[in-house]
């Protein structure tokens, strides 16, 4: 019980902080999209809000909107209720979910913190809560994709969405060498997170993605893009080190770089449980706001084209009915796109009109 209590006054000592904390003002259009378009709260809505240290100027932008907004909120400070990286999604935060109706996460993730995201994520899930994934959010994210027009985005996901709905195959090229097939599964659904975020579906911010659980990928994918999870903190843009690697029956079988530590951790993370090296997500990316990779999977993987990720493959929303502990996506640059054998995409410009 004393825990619980030192938690709230922790919690209201944030909120405090954030109230008054001072922030570059070139963040407010970001976090102003975020609140009024993305998520849309309304003043008899309540909001968790969930950051960190480093992430605290954001986090002050985005309450700002909130009390502009005037609704009720509560901030946590991961540092200030647990130990990092995190074991489990502290107890007082996921209490505190259970009575809102929107909730933030805008976190630098660290090593082997999935777990405690998922647990997050399931409570959101549960709770029908609209809720924006913000993981690994900068300021450079802040003033590139969360600055676009997300209902010009959400008219192109849509689109891309009625046309890969009733497909039975993908096909993606590059330059650089990826030749990848996707067979689908029509049992297993597309969901579209392209901003706009809904009750039924959360949502990462920036958005701009339409993704299923592909029935069976084979293929080569050139990485010159960039890889996820704390690997991307690690290794960044990997325009000049690619990774190239081999799928074959919806599994990596190989793969190879002139960066040997690159190869050697995305091989250990995706050979972590039984299904980590199974792709459990195969997505398009829609936000056609952005012009190029930065090295940040939280934007990177919105970028147009093609991104398939290895380990769960969010059964909640696709229908699958496997599970993984891990979950990489995997990002490359300027595709070509067929679906059914119809064009979509020529050299990361989209052939369909938002």
């Amino acid at each position: 019980m004393s825990l619980m209590k030192t938690s709230i006054n922790t919690a209201e000592q944030s909120n405090r902080q954030l109230n008054q904390m001072a922030f570059d003002p070139q963040l407010v259009p970001g976090a102003r999209n975020a609140v009024r378009v993305c998520l849309r709260v309304q003043a008899s809505e309540k909001v968790t809000v969930i950051t960190d240290e480093v992430s605290l100027e954001i986090a002050a932008a985005l309450v700002r909107e909130l009390e502009e907004v005037g609704c009720r909120y509560q901030t946590w400070v991961l540092e200030d209720v647990a130990t990092r990286p995190l074991t489990d999604l502290p107890l007082p935060i996921a209490e505190d979910l259970e009575s809102s109706q929107v909730s933030i996460f805008a976190v630098q993730a660290q090593t082997n913190e999935l777990k405690s995201r998922m647990q997050m994520t399931d409570t959101v899930n549960r709770r029908n809560i609209r809720h924006a994934h913000m993981v690994n959010i900068n300021k450079q994210i802040m003033l590139e994709g969360m600055r676009a027009d997300f209902q010009k985005v959400d008219r192109l996901s849509v689109k891309v969405l009625e046309t890969v709905r009733k497909a039975k195959q993908i096909r993606a090229k590059t330059s650089a060498g990826t030749d990848l097939v996707a067979d689908l599964n029509p049992n297993y659904r597309w969901v579209k997170t392209s901003g706009i975020i809904s009750p039924e579906k959360w949502g990462n911010l920036p958005g701009g993605e339409v993704f299923t659980t592909p029935g069976e990928v084979n293929g080569t994918f050139v990485i010159d893009g960039v890889v996820g999870d704390y690997l991307c903190a690690k290794f960044g843009d990997l325009k000049a080190n690619p990774l190239t690697i081999q799928v074959k029956e919806n599994r990596v079988i190989a793969a190879h770089s002139a960066n040997k530590e690159l190869k050697d951790d995305f091989w250990a993370y995706t050979h972590t449980d039984e299904n980590s090296n199974r792709v459990g997500e195969f997505a398009i990316g829609t936000n056609i706001e952005l012009k190029d990779v930065i090295g940040e999977i939280l934007q990177d993987e919105k970028y147009p084209g093609v991104h398939i990720a290895f380990g769960n493959p969010y059964g909640a929303h696709t229908g699958a009915e496997w599970y993984s502990s891990t979950h990489i996506d995997v990002v490359g640059r300027n595709f070509d796109i067929w679906v059914d054998g119809r064009q979509i995409m020529r050299g990361g410009q989209f052939l369909i009109e938002a």
